[in-house]
């Protein structure tokens, strides 16, 4: 399989498990901090370069978001796992040449950047199955080289999505800058859940917030995440 690393299966029964039971308190107890209900946020297992027998060992636990970054990668998992009632996020920078692949397998993709990788997603779209759920990726950061629609491009990039017939604008997403303090961390989530309160009046089914990772998903879920996307802390280093 493409970009797939070694993986030692004895890791699975054990290591696993725990890493599962310790991440989902952690969710648990974040959201009791910030006064959310218990359940309001998702855990996003993001299971790129790792094999398809963890991602079923996952599901055993109880886990059925699966976040991958390549698509040949994420097609080759879906066929394997076939027998199991997984939901595939997209989560990776989108070449031009891999909409085609990503439309067909994906159930979301949080990626977004540009109106035309929308545009390609939406062509590409099988006309059997529900539009796909997509969220912009902003860049909080103000990095010129990282991912992301800039904030102030984000409203005429919604519009131009929200005209797609087979794509649902369902939110954003962000990948902010490493930060050394939870309020650093908290920074770019509050401005990512200030931008998407602004568009909400306009685009009444926006619900999602896509951010928070290992490392900083207590402040994510201070300011509002409803999705938490974590790899390392479940499957241990890349």
């Amino acid at each position: 399989m493409a970009n797939q690393l070694p993986y030692d299966a004895h890791m699975i029964p054990t290591e696993l498990t725990a890493n599962i039971a310790e991440v989902k308190q952690r969710i648990r107890a974040a959201e009791a901090l910030a006064g959310r209900k218990s359940g309001s946020v998702s855990l996003l297992a993001v299971s790129k370069t790792k094999p398809a027998e963890a991602i079923r060992r996952a599901h055993c636990e109880g886990l059925t978001k699966f976040g991958e970054n390549y698509a040949q990668e994420m097609a080759e998992k879906s066929q394997i796992l076939a027998d199991l009632p997984l939901t595939w996020h997209f989560i990776g920078p989108i070449q031009s040449n891999k909409t085609a692949l990503i439309a067909k397998v994906s159930d979301w993709v949080h990626s977004i950047d540009r109106i035309k990788i929308a545009r390609r997603l939406n062509e590409h779209r099988p006309t059997e199955r529900a539009p796909l759920n997509v969220l912009i990726q902003v860049n909080t950061s103000n990095e010129d080289t990282k991912a992301g629609v800039m904030p102030e491009a984000l409203p005429g990039l919604a519009a131009e999505i929200a005209e797609l017939p087979r794509l649902s604008l369902r939110g954003l997403m962000t990948i902010p800058a490493p930060a050394s303090t939870p309020e650093q961390q908290r920074a770019p989530f509050r401005q990512l859940r200030d931008l998407m309160s602004a568009l909400q009046p306009s685009y009444p089914d926006l619900d999602t917030l896509s951010m928070g990772m290992s490392g900083d998903l207590e402040s994510a879920i201070a300011e509002g995440a409803t999705i938490v996307r974590i790899g390392t802390d479940l499957f241990g280093a890349r």
